[in-house]
């Protein structure tokens, strides 16, 4: 067995025989989780600027240890049957983001505040999502939702078409009469939003009588709206719990 073949193994938990997490892979989740621990500590200013060069020397250790974790896995990649070439894994969404956790040293060097460093602590707690790659279940309900992404296209469609028709429709029932809340359509629509998702802030809500009557008809559609994206959901997560199932019963 070469090199590359045991490296890719200990990279990729569907090339490994054996259940579990390697150790390679159990110290890179560590460190992802280290990671977004001190992501988040450091968004407090009082913490921050007393281990300022702490965090500063844990971020290019983190870095590094991506970055070894990138190129590794752009060489092993070609182990995996379902990849014919590491341009081509590289150009997958799995790759571009640990490729991206790498990059995100470069935000911290640009800038130590304001803007620039809100957005490299933003980027920084995304390495959650690298997290997805070392479980089977993850992939598995992923893989689940992707199968009904049509569905879920469809769900988001109606919310848009709805959203447009009750902030059109309480732009002329109320405009002239809330002009600074319904004075326009893209205005209208913060009240929508509210009223279509069940939030219902409050802060912004129809005076007359026709405006009322449309204002319960949207928060009714809006129950249907928030059903349809959950029934798909939930159907997606059943499907993926049964897979799982499927694939524990054979290999037993």
């Amino acid at each position: 067995m070469s090199l590359r073949h045991r490296l890719a193994q200990e990279l990729d938990p569907s090339l490994k025989q054996t259940p579990g997490l390697s150790f390679t892979n159990k110290i890179i989740v560590v460190v992802i989780l280290c990671s977004l621990f001190l992501a988040i500590i450091e968004t407090e200013r009082s913490i921050y600027h007393n281990n300022e060069w702490m965090f500063f020397i844990t971020e290019w250790v983190f870095t590094i240890i991506f970055a070894i974790e990138y190129i590794a896995r752009v060489w092993v990649s070609v182990e995996n049957s379902s990849c014919t070439s590491r341009i081509r894994y590289m150009l997958t969404p799995a790759a571009i983001l640990d490729l991206l956790t790498v990059l995100l040293i470069l935000l911290t060097t640009l800038g130590t505040e304001g803007f620039i460093l809100r957005l490299a602590r933003l980027l920084r707690v995304l390495r959650i999502a690298k997290l997805g790659r070392y479980s089977v279940a993850m992939q598995n309900i992923g893989r689940a939702i992707y199968l009904r992404r049509f569905e879920l296209i469809i769900s988001f469609g109606i919310g848009v078409f709805a959203l447009i028709l009750s902030s059109s429709i309480l732009y002329i029932v109320e405009g002239d009469i809330q002009p600074d809340y319904f004075g326009s359509i893209p205005r209208a629509m913060w009240w929508s939003v509210a009223t279509l998702t069940t939030v219902g802030y409050g802060d912004v809500y129809p005076i007359t009588a026709i405006g009322r009557f449309f204002g319960a008809v949207t928060a009714v559609v809006g129950i249907g709206l928030i059903a349809m994206p959950t029934g798909i959901l939930a159907a997606s997560f059943s499907d993926a719990i049964q897979n799982i199932k499927n694939n524990h019963s054979e290999k037993d």
